[in-house]
């Protein structure tokens, strides 16, 4: 007896010494790798010293006299600092963390100047980013423009007046120049649309009323311009002045105009066409605000066209690359509009009025849309800056990067040349204006149809630089059914009808259906087009539109991180095959379009059309020549929800059944000891088998199926680690131990199942 005592301590003494060798050996490893750390860090820091930061300064203006918060500077400020931050995690720029320096003017000049100087006297300061208001920037650049030359600092401003920083080689514009792109847009519109009598209604003493007026007289001639109605500067929410506004109405109806150029804004605008559409005075309407935000009393009763130049979206239609941000995040982070600013004058005289409440604010609301592109706007902006600061040297000093900003700027992304592709707009720059090359679209609110579209006619800037005219393609699909979804080949099959309303790019010899899968066999599209309707007369068919039913392959972009509880992006893309024959597809409104598809082992969530603009950059080989070939894509998108039943039937419950087999295993006496690891061992294999039986999808990461049964593995291992540990002789001598295993068995690993099924129940119902 003795000696087995005496053997067994021998045994309990060589166990603690070699647990306390591992625990050294741990602890002398994690020494070294805190020291490698430390060394490392301290290598790190001086490096860091001697490269300070660099600075952005993003200039900003909020707005308190209207009666709700646009939203503008609250996403700016988010999507500027989320594209700070990646900058950051991707080393900075040349090495260096960017930080932000956001400068709010509230609209007001002196304000706006101050911020510029400013930022100008910053030493770190790499780029300005911002100043929108064209009356603020006028005002800081007389009292700045020599300071801006001296600098050198790179300046993206959001001036519409190209004529403001003419002087100033080192600042660029975002927004495209009046005298450039939207007056050049405006006059080839009246020219094409044969308007021989033109009037101008605008503010005397805004800056942007008189360039563009001054233009548009230049450009048609004296003769064409038969009358301009000046109208004294007023605030939104202020009411124009009342002798002025009807001393309009007389002056029109003089000139008998057949076309009205409004340059003011929406409610300004408003006010003045209900007072013009009571008169002989009425004509067709060219409006700068947006004919959205028109009261519909005043739309509605106006008896003519209404047309509008538009630079911030299609109507019924989506940037597809914000609206795939968007899908991928909880909506209500992309909510800024729509605040109640309580100091605004409206609410003090009456004139705001309080907005119905909203149970689930929709990020996809017009203002809200605006306020997203404002933000994403500065955010590319920020990330063109860090591209283009290290393109020449990757490590060089604050001037050489702020130089090679201003050399990529005219040359790498300028217009004809090259193109920047941002997060969520593709962007290029005039050589001579500096302004952004954005051809502003022509829409149309017919008289009686009470909605907006685009124009038959829209334009595109060559590489001569004249404006060429480009039809609009009226256009949908309406998807009957899906099909044969095969998430590792990235394919599924489709059934629809294309309906073309007959005009130049109303041709299925024209259209390119972007998405169709080539097939390596054949090098064709896998895809058949049956002609259903020439676009003729039809007792049958709607008149004037050509229909067509398609089947084929297509190609999509799974993202297959939260299978099986995953939404999918299914769409049918299209866009001019040739490039010298560029069209826009306008769609129906969403509520006209059919909404019933047919689905196999999915639910469609909901429909969307949206746009897109790719370059196809080209190279001559003997001038090395650079040049860019635009091509607009539309795509008619469907965001389905994958079904689940199916795999609760296939993997949820055989799991749920394999973990109550092993669970209920360790209420087997420990004397059959042989027989409980025995039936928990056979519930690892069952489940590592029923992994391996299903089919493999084509994703390098982990996917919720993944972590379920990497969870299952884990609770297996875990009860046949604690059956093991409590007929341990070592486990079993110490009754408290024995005893807090035991809880941990029948107790611990019960609650851990039930966390991960209310887990993977919130991800069934996350977005549905």
């Amino acid at each position: 007896m003795t000696s087995t005592h005496s053997q067994a301590g021998r045994c309990y003494v060589t166990a603690v010494r070699a647990t306390r060798a591992v625990l050294w050996f741990l602890l002398v490893a994690m020494a070294l790798a805190l020291a490698m750390t430390g060394g490392a860090q301290a290598a790190v820091e001086p490096a860091e010293a001697a490269r300070p930061p660099v600075k952005v300064a993003v200039l900003v203006s909020s707005r308190t006299d209207l009666c709700f918060d646009t939203g503008n500077v609250g996403a700016i400020r988010r999507f500027v600092t989320l594209e700070q931050e990646l900058i950051n995690r991707r080393g900075g720029i040349g090495g260096r963390k960017l930080e932000i320096d956001i400068l709010d003017d509230g609209n007001d000049p002196e304000r706006a100047t101050a911020n510029l100087s400013k930022a100008l006297s910053d030493r770190s300061m790499l780029a300005i980013v911002g100043l929108t208001n064209s009356q603020n920037a006028t005002f800081a650049f007389k009292e700045l423009g020599p300071a801006i030359d001296r600098s050198g600092i790179p300046f993206l401003s959001d001036i519409a007046i190209a004529e403001v920083f003419a002087k100033h080689k080192t600042v660029y514009s975002t927004r495209p120049s009046i005298e450039e792109e939207r007056l050049a847009v405006a006059v080839e519109f009246i020219r094409s649309q044969g308007f021989k009598r033109v009037a101008f209604v605008g503010f005397k003493d805004r800056k942007f009323s008189t360039a563009f007026a001054e233009g548009l007289e230049g450009k048609l001639g004296a003769s064409k311009m038969v009358g301009k109605a000046w109208l004294s500067w007023r605030d939104a929410g202020k009411p124009l002045d009342k002798a002025e506004l009807a001393a309009v109405v007389p002056a029109l109806e003089a000139a008998d105009p057949d076309l009205i150029v409004f340059a003011m804004g929406n409610d300004h605008s408003a006010e003045a066409m209900a007072l013009i559409g009571k008169s002989r005075a009425a004509a067709p309407v060219l409006m700068f605000g947006r004919i959205a935000e028109l009261p519909s009393g005043v739309a509605d009763t106006y008896p003519a066209d209404l047309f509008q130049l538009a630079l911030d979206g299609l109507p019924e239609v989506f940037n597809d690359r914000m609206r795939r941000k968007l899908a991928s995040e909880a909506p209500g982070s992309w909510i800024f509009e729509g605040r109640k600013i309580a100091s605004a004058p409206g609410w003090a005289n009456g004139q705001c009025k309080e907005r119905p409440p909203v149970d689930e604010p929709d990020p996809l609301e017009p203002r809200n849309l605006r306020a997203i592109a404002f933000g994403t706007q500065y955010a590319d902006m920020l990330a063109l800056i860090a591209a283009a600061a290290v393109s020449e040297n990757p490590r060089g000093d604050l001037a050489s990067m702020r130089a090679s900003i201003v050399l990529e700027l005219s040359t790498t992304f300028a217009s004809g040349r090259g193109a920047y592709k941002g997060s969520f707009e593709t962007w290029s720059f005039d050589r001579f204006s500096r302004a952004a090359t954005r051809i502003p679209q022509v829409l149309i609110r017919p008289k009686g149809l009470g909605r907006i579209q685009l124009a038959p006619v829209q334009y595109s800037r060559l590489k001569t630089g004249a404006l060429k005219p480009i039809p609009t393609l009226y256009a949908d699909i309406d998807l009957i059914r899906t099909f044969n979804v095969d998430d590792s080949e990235k394919t599924f099959f489709a059934e629809f009808y294309l309906a073309m309303r007959v005009g130049e790019a109303a041709k299925i010899e024209e259209i390119e259906f972007v998405n169709a899968y080539l097939d390596p066999r054949t090098n064709g599209r896998q895809i058949a087009i049956t002609p259903l309707h020439d676009g003729g007369p039809s007792g049958a068919y709607p008149d004037g539109m050509r229909i067509y039913k398609i089947t084929g392959k297509f190609m999509f972009e799974p993202n297959l991180e939260n299978f099986p509880f995953d939404s999918q992006r299914f769409a049918i893309e299209i866009q001019p095959k040739r490039a010298d024959a560029p069209f826009i597809v306008q769609p129906p409104p969403l509520s006209m379009r059919d909404k019933a598809v047919a689905t196999d082992g999915w639910t469609v969530r909901g429909q969307y059309a949206g746009y897109d603009t790719n370059f196809v950059p080209v190279v001559d080989a003997f001038t090395h020549e650079p040049g860019i070939v635009p091509f607009y894509t539309a795509s008619y998108v469907w965001q389905m929800d994958r079904q689940t039943t199916d795999y609760y039937l296939r993997v949820v419950v055989p799991l749920f059944f394999i973990l109550i087999v092993a669970y209920l295993s360790i209420f087997i006496p420990q004397s059959h000891f042989e027989a409980i690891v025995t039936i928990q061992v056979t519930a690892l294999l069952s489940a590592v088998a029923l992994y391996l039986s299903l089919p493999k999808l084509g994703t390098d990461s982990a996917t919720v199926s993944d972590r379920i049964f990497v969870f299952t593995y884990m609770m297996v291992s875990l009860m046949i680690a604690i059956s093991i540990l409590r007929v341990n002789k070592d486990v079993s001598a110490r009754k408290w131990l024995r005893r807090a295993f035991g809880v941990i068995h029948i107790t611990a690993l019960p609650l851990l199942v039930l966390g991960m099924a209310w887990y993977v129940d919130g991800l069934s119902k996350l977005g549905k």
